[in-house]
Order: C-alpha cells, then sequence, then structure tokens
C-alpha cells in the first residue's frame, strides 16, 4: 500500500543566504589546546567531522531536496565557490591536530562531485596527534555506488552508508522522485560488500503514511547480510521539505513494529556521542544471534541526544556549522584565501568550538533561553549533509 502525494506550501528559500556563515576572527594570540583537550562550552569534545563536497544530488526526495525547490532553474553554487580538495584538506588537517578521529563526506550526493577519490586519497592520508589512521566514512543514495565502490576502497575509504528508505519499487521511486530503481541502490551495496567497505549501514528515514510500512520488509532482507540497518525519525531540518511533527513516527514505535515480528534486546553504545540506539536480533534461546547483525534508530526528533554531540560540519564552500539545526556558521574559507597560517587556522575552529553551546533538539519544545523561535529560518539538509 502507498499513500498519496499531499499538497505541500513550501518556501521558496535559498539556505545559502538565510544561513550564511558569519565572517571569523583571527583569535587572540595563546595556546592552542592538546590534542583531544579541546571542550565546548558544554565539555563536549570535538570528534566527528562532516565535510559536504558539493550541493548538487540526482534525486529529489521531498523531505530533503523538494523538487518544488531544486528544479531545473534552481542555482547551485559555482565551481570556485567550492572548497578545492586541497583547501579541504588543509582544514580537515586542523580539525584532525585538534581532536577529529572520524570524516564523514556528504552532499548533496558526494559521488556527484568530480575526482572524488582523490579527496579521499589526501584525507586517506591524514593520521591523528598520536598516529592513528581516520575513520574515513561516505554517505551516499547509492545511485552512483556499483559503478564507483572499488575505486573509493582502493582511494583509502573504510565504510559507507546508504540511504534507502523502502523496497518497495513504486515507494522508492516516489520518495526519490526521479523514478530511479531500487534495484540499482541494492547493487551498489553488493558491490560496495564486495568491495570491503564495512561495515555497511543503511538508513532509512521514515514518515508515518508514506514508507513506515516498508520497516519490518526492510529489517526481513538485511537481517543476516552483515548490513546494520538504522531506522531515523523524519527530521525538522532546514524550511523547504513541509515537515510536520504527524509525519514522524517516534523510534519507540518502530521498536514496537519490529518486536512483533523479531525477538530483540538492547545493546549498549559503541562509542560516546553515538547518535544510533542498537538493538540485536536474540535467538530461538533468547541469546544475542551474532549471525543476523544488528539494528538502530536515531531518534532525533523524540529523545534528544545532544548532551553528548561531538560533530561539525563543514558545507561544500567552507562554511562551519556547529548543529545540524543551525541558523548560521561561521566563514572558514575567507580565513584559508586570505592566507591564514594553520596555526592562525586552527585557532580560529579552536576559539568558535570553545564558544559552542548548541543543542538544538534539547530546547525545542521548552521556553528556556536560548531555545529555538517558532518558524526561525535554518541550514537545510542538502546544503550541509545529514
Amino acid at each position: 500500500m502507498t499513500a498519496p502525494r499531499s499538497h505541500r506550501l513550501i518556501p521558496l528559500l535559498d539556505q545559502r543566504t538565510i544561513a550564511r556563515a558569519e565572517p571569523v576572527a583571527l583569535p587572540i594570540h595563546g595556546r592552542l589546546p592538546l590534542p583531544g583537550t579541546l571542550r565546548d562550552r558544554l565539555a563536549r569534545p570535538l570528534r566527528d567531522l562532516r565535510i559536504s563536497v558539493t550541493d548538487r544530488c540526482n534525486f529529489r526526495c521531498s523531505y530533503c531536496m523538494p523538487k518544488e525547490v531544486f528544479d531545473k532553474d534552481y542555482r547551485y553554487l559555482p565551481q570556485p565557490a567550492l572548497l578545492s580538495f586541497e583547501e579541504i584538506e588543509r582544514v580537515a588537517r586542523q580539525f584532525v591536530a585538534l581532536g577529529v578521529e572520524k570524516i564523514r563526506l556528504t552532499g548533496g550526493e558526494p559521488l556527484l562531485r568530480k575526482n572524488i577519490e582523490l579527496l579521499i586519497a589526501q584525507l586517506a592520508r591524514l593520521r591523528t596527534p598520536d598516529g592513528r589512521a581516520l575513520d574515513l566514512t561516505l554517505t551516499t543514495n547509492g545511485s552512483l555506488l556499483q559503478k564507483k565502490a572499488q575505486a573509493l576502497r582502493d582511494a583509502g575509504l573504510h565504510r559507507v552508508t546508504v540511504s534507502l528508505d523502502g523496497l518497495d519499487d513504486q515507494v522508492f521511486k516516489r520518495m526519490n522522485d526521479v523514478d530511479f530503481p531500487v534495484a540499482d541502490v541494492l547493487n551498489g551495496i553488493e558491490a560496495a560488500k564486495a568491495a570491503g567497505l564495512g561495515p555497511i549501514k543503511v538508513n532509512m528515514v521514515v514518515q508515518r503514511g508514506v514508507n513506515d510500512h516498508e520497516i519490518i520488509p526492510m529489517a526481513r532482507h538485511f537481517r543476516g547480510s552483515g548490513v546494520v540497518l538504522r531506522f531515523i525519525e523524519y527530521m525538522d531540518v532546514g524550511a523547504t521539505n513541509g515537515w510536520r511533527m504527524d509525519q514522524v513516527l517516534p523510534s519507540a514505535q518502530v521498536i514496537e513494529r519490529l518486536q512483533s515480528a523479531f525477538a530483540l534486546a538492547p545493546l549498549e553504545a559503541s562509542a560516546p556521542g553515538e547518535t544510533a540506539q542498537r538493538w540485536t536480533y536474540l535467538d530461538a534461546g533468547g541469546h544475542p544471534d551474532a549471525g543476523a547483525g544488528e539494528i538502530g534508530v536515531i531518534s532525533s526528533v523524540t529523545q534528544a541526544f545532544c548532551g553528548d554531540c561531538n560533530r561539525a560540519r563543514l558545507s561544500t564552500e567552507g562554511q562551519l556549522y556547529l548543529c545540524l539545526f543551525a541558523s548560521t556558521g561561521h566563514d572558514l574559507r575567507s580565513l584559508v584565501r586570505a592566507g591564514a597560517d594553520d596555526t592562525a587556522l586552527a585557532g580560529a575552529i579552536s576559539a568558535i568550538w570553545g564558544q559552542r553551546e548548541d543543542r538544538y533538539s534539547m530546547l525545542r519544545t521548552t521556553s528556556e533561553p536560548g531555545a529555538p523561535s517558532q518558524g526561525e529560518r535554518r541550514v537545510e539538509m542538502s546544503y550541509i549533509g545529514g
């Protein structure tokens, strides 16, 4: 069963102007924090950097880049506005020096960025201050993964996360809104497995009345496959997706549906700041079934996880955002292109993170000082990545 598309009023806003980053001033002279000791105002460390490499995508998912806004006349960023691979590597190197251990490449659709393998090779050479390689991963819609999986692995990519919102071809085509078949994404996942890009994660954004009937079929398909399936609550990111709370299926209800078909038990978080609540399948004896794998839910709306958020986000034109729901960011590109040296660049990043107190999801339903106001404009997911 599929739900008809509802009519929505979508504001025609350009996220690059409503969420424009502020100029970054060089910090006062002083020593940089020791590697791994940088903390924001809520004592959260900087461990994870998401880098958007393009604002373009070949899908038109209604919750991210709806056709009503991103049509044939939409003006994408011109090439000179984008950070070059060398600029991205240089900025990333300063983040790593300050404590970042994981880098995720996002978009738009990152595999649309020409020669993305060259950037991956550059980032794969970075090392933490104690000599460890980074956890280098990429999120993709999977449309080009079958073609590119081996080259990505050869360049040094470790893992991929694939966005897949259903197995039913008609549901999937309606959600991506470009008539792209689900079989091609599944083939891309198999190619990634064959190339050694793992463990692979598959993210399903669940919208009530749209694809929630695909929850159990998705779990059945990926159970025992070695792929980690995660269900994500439909989020109020940006202004173009026409988000409504009644379209959110809380993760607690997702788990209830899954438990009607499978025996599950909760798992401990695998790392500090992890966004997913993890569950393992149980065998007939009630013991964890290692061969069946695990699933996860990301409760970004109903259960805020801001308290230990350790992620920063760099847009494709070099704007630094400290929260997925940010309304403004910080202009690192101007700093880089003005000739700031590495010490100044690292100092600016350190100063920005040190002033951070973002916790949108914790405040969205409160009246505390700093709580988001109704209708406040925020950066779009398509611009900053998930």
